[in-house]
């Protein structure tokens, strides 16, 4: 062979090798999340790059939108084919979801990726039919904020982990006053409170039974707090009223509302007031607090689900779990990093632990049918009048079971 040759040949071989290499950095991932503030943003970012940092040839490009608008947003870019790689997913939501992502159980398996070391109630929040649709990285039960400044001005003990409905009620009647009331509700917190309460609105069959006495009898407390105690204020008949809720707590408008640990980074930097957890008012009997939490899938229509697969394990990694229990962004859904939210993210938070520990060892599955975006639509349409006195809790809840059905 010719020197010519040789070198041409070795030439072409070195193209080649470098066209594989550049091909190799050009795995283009997208990621679709949701995001409530600049700090949550910032987050969701970081944990981007370090997938890239751990494989130099994945970039992930983050695409986030707010709460509501996500949920909106997602079936149609489903039915346009724009699904991004990798798909953000509610525990809460993945009944109605979950075709539009991967199973992961053969990958798991393969890989023999430990899905032990997640808290077993998200891990069953992610699955369907016992297939895992999702990595989790967050589990939480729904709490009470408190602001503490407006509680001990008002000369109200702190709530302790386990207090009643009666001891609820009687210091959100105290913290109203002055044009500021002591609660902030919202339309779903129905599900979450009757769940507290012991009320089911879920049949043994799974079906929806909100005309049950106990789930009206739920249905009448909530809207009591509006239409008859007056401790919260009227909230407008939308999907967005939880936004306009914790608004309103962080400006110091109303003393408490319902959240879950996920919210502690935007909270922090705008509530001007020391701010305190605590548990679900429990009922006459023992409290049964609902937990939920959120996670990463594949998109079925991904063209890199080996790519994903390897993002998604390093956006639920520990490291990735440390950083935004350190940042208050999550309680993580790995047991061993849950350690690190309480030391450090809820260190500034009164009861913090506290109220999460308790909530935790009384918590019990979320239980939703598999049309409960639209049943919670109908809760945010429904419920608000009602609130301001326009219906009894009998006939919102006939209206909502009636429409559910159709």
């Amino acid at each position: 062979m010719t020197v010519l040759k040789k070198t041409l040949l070795l030439a072409a071989i070195g193209s080649s090798l470098f066209a594989t290499a550049a091909s190799a950095e050009q795995v283009n991932l997208t990621w679709q999340m949701w995001t409530g503030s600049e700090a949550d943003t910032k987050g969701w970012q970081h944990l981007a790059d370090m997938v890239t940092a751990k494989y130099p040839d994945i970039k992930v490009t983050l695409t986030t939108t707010g709460w509501v608008d996500y949920w909106t947003r997602l079936p149609v870019l489903a039915a346009s084919g724009q699904l991004a790689d990798i798909v953000s997913m509610q525990s809460l939501r993945m009944p109605n979801f979950y075709s539009l992502l991967e199973p992961l159980n053969d990958r798991i398996a393969g890989d023999k990726f430990d899905v032990g070391a997640f808290t077993p109630s998200i891990i069953g929040g992610m699955s369907v039919d016992k297939q895992l649709y999702g990595l989790p990285y967050d589990v939480g039960p729904w709490v009470i904020y408190y602001n503490q400044d407006a509680l001990e001005a008002a000369g109200i003990p702190l709530p302790k982990p386990g207090w009643t409905l009666a001891e609820f009620t009687d210091a959100a009647k105290k913290l109203t006053k002055d044009g500021k009331y002591g609660f902030g509700i919202t339309p779903v917190n129905y599900s979450v409170l009757a769940s507290a309460w012991g009320d089911k609105y879920v049949n043994d069959a799974g079906e929806l039974d909100l005309t049950n006495p106990g789930a009206v009898a739920a249905a009448d407390r909530l809207i009591g707090f509006a239409a008859k105690d007056k401790i919260a204020p009227l909230v407008p008949p939308s999907a967005d009223v939880g936004t306009v809720v914790q608004g309103r707590f962080n400006s110091g408008n109303v003393a408490m509302y319902i959240d879950g640990p996920w919210s502690i980074i935007g909270m922090k930097d705008q509530a001007k007031f020391k701010i305190g957890l605590t548990t679900l008012p429990r009922a006459e009997g023992e409290l049964s607090a609902v937990t939920a939490g959120s996670g990463f899938g594949i998109a079925t229509t991904s063209k890199n689900k080996d790519a994903a697969w390897k993002a998604i394990q390093v956006l639920t990694s520990p490291e990735a779990l440390q950083y935004l229990a350190e940042q208050g962004r999550a309680l993580p859904a790995r047991t061993a990093s849950q350690s690190s939210w309480y030391k450090v993210a809820a260190k500034d938070i009164t009861n913090g632990g506290e109220a999460l520990d308790y909530s935790l060892a009384h918590s019990v599955p979320y239980v939703i049918t598999n049309n409960w975006a639209a049943v919670e639509n109908l809760f945010n349409q429904y419920f608000p009048p009602a609130f301001a006195g326009s219906a009894d809790a009998k006939q919102t809840m006939e209206s909502i079971q009636s429409l559910a059905q159709q």
